[in-house]
């Protein structure tokens, strides 16, 4: 695949339905992902797709703003990205990475982008983003603040067992296109 062009893919679970775009730029090296995620539950949902309160305080990112995603490559040459709440680290820092999450109501939606550099020595064939949500439940959530024009809240660690990962169709970068197969 030689030039750019957006390709969308639709991933639907319990309590949310993703759509994204991919724009993979193999001259560079460069995907930029453009999604919406729309809270398909009866209560609200709490998206994981804002980063840390540590990476925030240490103004690594803006507050509200979709940081760059982690990832990971499994034993089939896959490159999964994601943005998820993660487990408290062992031993606990001064400075937890606290998740922080979109609210989102019930029948609404909220739409981030980023974008990911393929670094040169990252060897896979196919890639896929995954997003975590949540049921939003009062106990497990605090100091909720409206920031860039997203309702942004921490999140307990209790959250990551909790959390449903929604993940894209694979995306060949080969060929340039969504698959649905898997390994």
């Amino acid at each position: 695949m030689s030039t750019s062009r957006a390709l969308s893919t639709e991933t639907t679970g319990t309590l949310a339905a993703v759509k994204a775009s991919f724009d993979y730029s193999p001259s560079e090296r460069l995907l930029k992902v453009a999604y919406r995620i729309e809270n398909a539950s009866d209560g609200p949902v709490a998206v994981f797709d804002r980063g840390d309160r540590h990476a925030v305080l240490s103004r690594q990112h803006a507050a509200g703003a979709v940081p760059a995603p982690f990832f990971a490559v499994d034993e089939e040459g896959g490159v999964t990205l994601s943005h998820e709440a993660l487990p408290l680290p062992t031993p606990a820092p001064t400075s937890p990475p606290t998740p922080l999450a979109a609210k989102v109501a019930p029948g609404a939606s909220i739409e981030g982008s980023f974008e990911f550099a393929l670094p040169m020595s990252l060897e896979g064939d196919r890639l896929r983003w995954c997003v975590g949500v949540a049921p939003f439940t009062e106990a497990d959530f605090s100091a909720g603040e409206k920031v860039a024009g997203v309702d942004l809240w921490r999140a307990s660690f209790a959250v990551v067992e909790s959390q449903q990962r929604l993940c894209t169709a694979w995306f060949d970068l080969e060929r340039g296109a969504f698959t649905e197969s898997t390994p």
